[in-house]
């Protein structure tokens, strides 16, 4: 998915993904050419990994 996609999935400003790309603190992303590229498997990962406890 796009960095666009992503931003919208994630309900965040487009530039927030940019700022975690470059702080590497969002999903792994993927260079195409001059353009990100997140992968559905990766993002999840990455969300379960920040899934909070609630029992």
């Amino acid at each position: 998915m796009s960095a666009r996609e992503l931003a919208d999935f994630l309900g965040v400003p487009l530039n927030t993904v940019y700022i975690w790309n470059h702080r590497h603190q969002g999903p792994r992303a993927h260079k195409v050419g001059r353009y990100l590229r997140y992968r559905w498997p990766e993002v999840e990962a990455w969300l379960e990994a920040r899934a909070v406890d609630r029992g």
